[in-house]
């Protein structure tokens, strides 16, 4: 099936939204990011830049916003993190492994992985992908911590 491509900031964004695009490193339409990519527009020229620790880099310079969408949709659409939504956090592998079992069981596609936190202690992180945040978001109270 293929599907339209979006020709404005607007549509980009109402396409992200409709297919559970998380906006986490997308500015799209003027949503602020900590990090990531996004899209600026300064009199007749459209940005797609980067930004990271208060450090904007512009990437692209494109002279209509069709032009930018349409590079912006094939970026996103080929990024396989910006479908992905966090809804554990742990650093107790038993409750990591128990998550997975439960969304084996709904069959809701998701990624996990392992990534330093604390000197001698790693976190584990389970993402699921995509719409699949609609079925899955009650799962966050119970197995998304807030580590400090």
């Amino acid at each position: 099936m293929n599907e339209k491509i979006p020709e404005t900031e607007i549509e980009l964004e109402d396409w992200m939204k409709k297919n559970c695009y998380n906006f986490d490193s997308y500015s799209v339409n003027g949503n602020f990011i900590w990090e990531g990519y996004g899209i600026d527009k300064n009199g007749p020229l459209y940005y797609w830049y980067y930004t990271e620790h208060g450090q904007k880099n512009n990437l692209e310079i494109f002279r209509s916003e069709k032009e930018i969408i349409e590079f912006a949709f094939t970026q996103i659409s080929s990024d396989k993190w910006a479908k992905t939504h966090c809804i554990g956090f742990t650093l107790d592998e038993h409750k990591s492994s128990k998550l997975s079992e439960i969304l084996k069981k709904q069959k809701i596609d998701f990624i996990q992985d392992k990534i330093p936190f604390y000197a001698d202690k790693p976190a584990f992180r389970t993402f699921v992908l995509g719409c699949d945040i609609k079925q899955s978001e009650y799962l966050k109270t119970e197995f998304y911590e807030e580590l400090k």
